[in-house]
């Protein structure tokens, strides 16, 4: 059995490298035509170009993974049947259980290698990659000087009859200045000469023989004309440098762990429980309001103080991915005091000064009698009820979202072992489906696999599905069906079962033609 287990792990070992690498290539591809425009014509650094490429490749990875054992199993379980080897094994006494457990076995390894991986390395890279597209956005695109058109340099817009490339030389140069607010200034010169400052920031434009016109606003009928042989005109942060940002940003769910998360899920749940309580107390005020009864006492809302932390000490070695992954920035200091002078204390602003609320008794039978003063309940404001009802509201949905992306991490790394049961199941259905099998066969299943979690993410950040249902649901169709499959050809022997794609359309028909005679 040991020599049947290596021989079946040797037939689907490579293609799964194969395919792999030729999905995670196919949509690198792909991924490298959508940044192509953000990326080029900015003049960046080489190196952060490649940064971005290779951020973007862990993202690729965590979908091809899955999707690269599909294709591995219905390549290599058709190819044994094809050749009729699956036969001579169900001959010789070898069960399909037994062919199954070498793909079941890697569909295990590779379905916990890769939720490590979605868990621990996908977050990390997802917030490099969005701290680093965030500073290519903010970096101006490289400047080129035009010919025989107006170049906008705000205030400044610049037209040259000839441009020398290159050297910097510029010919019949026309400026026209905006940058004054009670005149308009136009600069003609008959040559120059252009560079960027040592910072690479500044435009400097060194003019040669030439003449300045200006206009004021208030004297219209006026022009003051000055001639010059050398001017020198400098256009501020027209090319800037790129800088890698240091700042720390909020991070999303696509950027968290699981145990982040799940600390973000506890976090939203206490709120939503606080801002029910704070619906209660309004309809209570209010109840009293219309009854015409003494206000009640008001709690003060207190603030969340909760630490708690989940997965325990598997926090320690994920915060150690994570500052080998993506190192912590540092924060600013205090200025340190002069030897023998105390540090210097922050001073806090006095605030308004605190008046403690004494609580007013309720009316009794006495206030029949004689007048007892008490404050009447008053009805609570329209934007205090929808600011409860939207707390609420937003409470909820931000859990949903976390919740369904933590069982979004879980169910695509289940994938592996799913498609390893389903994937066998039509190999050996099916062994003459050749690649009209493992192609067809496999974009029918990723599309059904992948539309269903798209749909069920939508469904469940609404909260109209509850999140695990939502997320597990692919997993779940694609593990019934591929053990109804198994069942279904296990009960057949090798030589009975059909065939090629006619064979698998013949039983498609078969199925829609009962479902009309049942009908």
């Amino acid at each position: 059995m040991r020599l049947l287990r290596r021989y079946i792990s040797r037939s689907v070992i490579g293609p799964f490298f194969f395919s792999f690498g030729a999905l995670t290539g196919l949509l690198m591809m792909n991924q490298l035509a959508k940044k192509f425009g953000d990326l080029v014509g900015k003049d960046l650094p080489p190196r952060v170009i490649v940064e971005v490429l290779l951020l973007s490749l862990p993202f690729i990875i965590a979908l091809t993974l899955p999707m690269a054992v599909l294709v591995a199993i219905l390549y290599g379980y058709s190819q044994l049947g094809s050749d009729n080897e699956v036969t001579a094994m169900r001959a010789s006494g070898v069960s399909v259980m037994q062919m199954l457990r070498p793909a079941l076995a890697a569909g295990v390894i590779l379905a916990v290698l890769n939720f490590l991986f979605v868990d621990q390395v996908l977050p990390r890279t997802n917030a490099r990659l969005r701290s680093l597209l965030n500073d290519v956005a903010q970096k101006k695109p490289a400047f080129h000087m035009r010919e025989q058109a107006i170049n906008e340099l705000r205030p400044y817009f610049i037209r040259a009859g000839r441009v020398f490339p290159g050297s910097g030389r510029l010919r019949d140069v026309e400026i026209y200045d905006m940058s004054l607010a009670d005149a308009a200034r136009v600069i003609y010169a008959d040559s120059g000469r252009m560079a960027f400052d040592q910072k690479g920031t500044d435009l400097i434009l060194k003019l040669f023989t030439g003449k300045v016109h200006e206009y004021k606003t208030n004297e219209p009928g006026r022009i003051q004309v000055t001639d010059f042989v050398t001017n020198t005109v400098r256009v501020r942060e027209v090319q800037n440098k790129f800088n890698l940002s240091t700042d720390n940003f909020q991070f999303d769910d696509r950027e968290m762990t699981t145990c982040e998360m799940m600390d973000r899920v506890a976090a939203f749940h206490r709120q939503a429980t606080r801002a029910e309580a704070n619906q209660v107390g309004l309809a209570r005020q209010d109840l009293r309001a219309l009854m015409r009864l003494a206000s009640g006492i008001s709690t003060p809302r207190v603030a969340d103080t909760a630490s708690g932390h989940h997965c325990g000490a598997w926090r320690n070695i994920e915060r150690a991915i994570g500052k080998a992954l993506l190192p912590e920035v540092a924060t600013a200091e205090q200025r340190a005091a002069p030897p023998g002078q105390a540090p210097a204390v922050p001073r806090i602003a006095p605030g308004p000064p605190f008046t403690p609320r004494v609580p007013v008794a309720a009316p009794t039978r006495d206030s029949v009698i004689g007048p007892v003063p008490f404050t009447v309940a008053l009805l609570s404001s329209f934007s205090d009820a929808v600011s409860a009802r939207d707390e609420h509201r937003n409470a909820v949905i931000q859990a949903n979202r976390f919740t369904v992306e933590i069982h979004k991490k879980y169910t695509i790394s289940v994938a592996c072992f799913t498609f390893v049961m389903i994937g066998v199941a039509l190999a050996l259905r099916f062994p003459r489906g050749g690649m009209g099998l493992v192609i067809g066969g496999g974009l029918l299943i990723f599309a059904i696999f992948y539309v269903s979690l798209t749909g069920g993410e939508a469904l469940g950040d609404r909260g109209i599905v509850a999140p695990w249902i939502a997320m597990w649901f692919p997993n779940g169709l694609m593990l019934l069906a591929g053990i109804v499959g198994l069942i279904q050809v296990n009960r057949e022997f090798g030589s009975t079962r059909g065939g090629d794609l006619a064979d698998l359309f013949e039983t498609i028909r078969g199925w829609f033609r009962l479902r009309r005679r049942e009908a």
